[in-house]
């Protein structure tokens, strides 16, 4: 039978050894906690997008290219 040794007695190699041995994994389920975005909050990234959804104007713009009206003018 072994003899009990209180872990804070251990050598280092050892509680390695037993810390590895309790250890488990979380399965499916993620540890991490998320917090959702401020909605009041300044964002960036929604910023930037604002200026990429001027499709109207490139589209007649790109009309306008095709069919050669900016050439007619000079």
């Amino acid at each position: 039978m072994k003899k009990y040794v209180p872990y804070d007695k251990l050598s280092k190699k050892k509680k390695r050894e037993l810390d590895r041995k309790h250890r488990s994994t979380w399965g499916s389920l993620n540890p991490v906690t998320r917090n959702t975005a401020n909605p009041k909050a300044y964002n960036r990234q929604k910023a930037r997008n604002w200026d990429h959804d001027d499709y109207p104007t490139r589209a007649f713009l790109l009309f306008l290219y095709e069919t050669g009206v900016s050439s007619m003018q000079a």
